[in-house]
């Protein structure tokens, strides 16, 4: 005997089959609309959670501006009492913006379980509506999986993604507004190296995109061998044939295969983050070096305090620019999880309840048998003019020697 699992046969180790890659969902308008309909009904709390964002990039980047004055003035020139003002501020201001981030991190947690908790119901409605022959011919590790750890993916999307880009782009912005008040020279040279961060964006979005598809196709194999397996009736089959060292092995070598897969998942984005921050550190270099030629060379009334705010400013920058590049990468990683869930949402009812919602939990009426004849090949009749009745809130029993066609009249 061997138990095996329904779910289609995948392209080798790390790698899409030719009809996966040709099957790729694509980024449309569509798709993008689907997703922010689960948002809509939580419009206003996100739109409270966009001020919060706001609101805390702002003060964010207040005491990086604060420092050139705190340098200039207060060291430089040495004024104590004003030095300690503008101290104060700066930690008034870091205390404000960190109290605001808990209250948009319970704002943030609070819409994603609410929006997961209403998938969740509406696909296990849906898949209580399916015919039972999609519950015989699909891979019960696979429709478990999309109920519990695909719509759980959901939720980091949710809270993680969705807001950090938000909250990157508003940091971004109020960090570049800030650094041309100061001084333009130096803002677009801290800039010039932004476009070199997109360089590896694509080739590990790629490499991700299908690490991650096989990934959750190898978790698909492995709830569906744990649910085989591990139920009562697999448990019974397996220890009727003696397969337990079969099985046993069948699920080391599909578990070793996740081990590769996972660590070559993580180190795609390891070396894409080290690319990230090697590029971002010529950035202050060239603050410090053209800052200096200005000073030095040319008479420019920049200061010291000036020169470490725009240093300062571009950490503040290239932080976002480095969170959204990895955003990039992991909203690839996003779609595949939607995609996956709205497939099941897709699937058609073949049969819709004749019993409406208000419809008493108890069913009433009467079930009647009269002259019924069935049979699953032509001339091996399993049942042959059987007539019976059952009235509502009755039982009946039904008896005969195995084979005789019990349970096809209770199907």
């Amino acid at each position: 005997m061997e138990i095996r699992s329904s779910r289609p046969v995948r392209g080798g180790r790390g790698f899409l089959s030719e009809e996966e890659k040709a099957n790729q969902p694509k980024i449309t308008k569509e798709l993008l609309w689907r997703i922010a309909s689960f948002l809509k009904p939580y419009w206003k709390q996100m739109a409270l959670v966009g001020l919060a964002i706001l609101l805390s990039s702002v003060l964010g980047v207040l005491p990086a501006v604060l420092t050139g004055r705190i340098i200039d003035e207060g060291l430089i020139g040495q004024d104590l009492k004003l030095l300690i003002w503008l101290l104060a501020i700066s930690f008034g201001v870091t205390l404000s913006a960190n109290l605001i981030g808990v209250f948009e991190s319970y704002l943030n947690s609070w819409i994603g379980e609410h929006i997961t908790f209403d998938m969740r119901n509406r696909m296990y409605r849906h898949l209580q509506s399916m015919p039972h022959q999609f519950f015989t011919t699909n891979n019960q590790g696979d429709i478990i999986t999309r109920m519990t750890s695909d719509i759980s993916g959901v939720q980091q999307i949710i809270t993680g993604t969705l807001t950090n880009i938000l909250s990157n782009v508003m940091t971004l912005t109020v960090a570049l507004v800030a650094m041309y008040q100061k001084n333009w020279i130096l803002a677009t040279l801290g800039i010039m190296i932004v476009p070199l961060f997109t360089l590896p964006t694509k080739r590990v979005g790629k490499t991700r995109w299908g690490l991650t598809r096989e990934v959750q196709a190898r978790t698909d194999e492995v709830n569906g061998i744990l649910n085989e397996t591990l139920s009562v009736s697999g448990q019974l089959l397996v220890k009727l044939f003696n397969k337990e060292e079969a099985e046993a092995n069948r699920y080391e070598n599909i578990n070793r295969q996740m081990v590769g897969l996972n660590i070559r998942e993580r180190m795609a984005g390891r070396w894409f983050r080290v690319a990230l921050s090697t590029f971002s550190s010529i950035g202050p270099m060239l603050i410090y070096l053209v800052g200096g030629v200005l000073m030095i060379r040319t008479g420019s009334d920049l200061s010291v305090g000036d020169i470490t705010v725009m240093v300062a400013l571009l950490g503040r920058m290239y932080s976002p620019v480095n969170s959204l590049m990895d955003i990039q990468v992991d909203w690839i990683r996003s779609l595949a999880l939607f995609t996956r869930i709205f497939e099941y949402f897709d699937l058609s009812v073949e049969i819709t309840s004749p019993i409406s919602a208000k419809a008493p939990s108890r069913a009433q009426g009467e079930i009647r048998f009269k002259n019924v004849s069935f049979s699953y090949e032509t001339n091996r009749p399993i049942l042959k003019d059987i007539s019976f009745s059952l009235n509502s809130g009755n039982s009946i029993a039904i008896v005969g020697p195995s084979g005789s066609g019990k349970s096809t009249i209770s199907h």
